[in-house]
């Protein structure tokens, strides 16, 4: 009961809190406009891959919620608004599901509502290779998510702090399955030398989740009552940073995910810019379908795949690898981070 609680308390308080004044270093970079672009409309492709796992478009919606009874009708709306979108969809944590063998159902749902989705299991980093493995068959995955969620575990009462565990339990997980497995932040971002660590333990899909969009340092703080844990809602690396720095370590045959704030087709397609192969959102597309209904979210996320078509075609992109590599301005705080890091502005990565 105390687990299912606190699934609902996210879910509350995710939507009262929103984003909050994060910022998720975005709006420092701007692109270039292509006044000779050879691309047509009908002629752009954004297909994409996460590890050997191919998505006809490189928008998902990231893990939200699960694990309580009143959750199994918001799952089952946003696997019927991904099949309308077409888009992949991540579920939330399973972890508890899976220890303590209740609430199978509210994942579950997910396949019985979209037979055919491309959908995302989700444990902790402290979860065996036999828990990973019944997530995944519980929605039959076709890719695991693994989180790391350090900052939310320290401020939450109930939190799991046996943070010196969790490079161990990796490489015990990193074969424990067939499917594509993300390594997930939660909201406080990779930087380099933490996903060269994970490439070096056999990892090599990686969701960085940066900092700009929904906080569970914010959530747990006012779930908790705690002013002093108020502070670390603004705690972690924004997500263009967290891009960069991923950008600048990523192995050909990697694949980086962007989340964290992204809120439009517009940062969408600044995400894939800076190396992404795909973007994910979850408290917005929440929010459109808890404040509007379906036909909203799936409009919502109709209109970030235009744009960020469109966006492709007034950059001369064709193709979501050629978006990877399109011309970019950076300012402000993010041309900071850049040069503090000792990156050149113009450095780009080839894969």
């Amino acid at each position: 009961m105390i687990r299912e609680q606190r699934k609902l308390d996210h879910i509350r308080y995710a939507l009262e809190l929103g984003d909050g004044e994060r910022k998720t270093g975005l709006e420092d970079i701007r692109f270039l406009h292509n006044c000779l672009t050879p691309v047509e409309p009908d002629r752009v492709d954004i297909r994409t891959r996460i590890g050997n796992l191919k998505l006809p478009v490189p928008v998902m919606i990231d893990a939200i919620t699960g694990g309580a009874d009143r959750v199994k009708e918001i799952n089952r709306k946003l696997a019927a608004v991904a099949g309308r979108a077409g888009v992949s969809l991540a579920v939330g944590s399973q972890y508890g599901s899976v220890r303590e063998g209740q609430h199978a159902d509210t994942f579950a749902v997910i396949r019985e509502e979209n037979p055919d989705g491309i959908f995302f299991a989700n444990v902790s980093a402290l979860a065996t290779p036999e828990e990973a493995r019944a997530a995944v068959d519980m929605i039959r995955a076709d890719a695991l998510e693994i989180h790391l969620n350090v900052t939310q575990e320290l401020i939450m009462p109930e939190g799991d702090k046996q943070f010196s565990l969790i490079r161990d339990n990796l490489s015990r997980l990193q074969d424990c399955t067939n499917v594509p497995i993300i390594i997930k932040e939660t909201g406080c971002g990779m930087a380099a030398e933490q996903i060269q660590e994970l490439q070096a333990m056999g990892f090599s899909c990686f969701n960085i989740a940066g900092l700009g969009g929904t906080s569970f340092a914010a959530i747990e703080a006012a779930r908790g009552r705690n002013t002093r844990y108020e502070k670390f809602a603004s705690w972690g690396i924004p997500t263009a940073w967290s891009l960069i720095d991923a950008a600048h370590v990523a192995k050909p045959w990697d694949t980086v995910i962007a989340s964290g704030g992204i809120r439009n087709g517009w940062q969408a397609a600044l995400a894939i810019a800076l190396g992404a192969d795909a973007v994910a959102m979850s408290g917005n597309v929440l929010t459109m379908l808890m404040q509007n209904g379906e036909e909203a979210a799936v409009a919502y996320l109709q209109d970030v795949i235009a744009d960020l078509k469109d966006i492709m075609v007034l950059t001369g992109c064709r193709t979501v690898r050629e978006l990877q590599r399109a011309h970019l301005v950076y300012t402000g705080e993010t041309m900071d981070f850049i040069r503090s890091r000792g990156y050149a502005p113009l450095d780009r990565r080839i894969r």
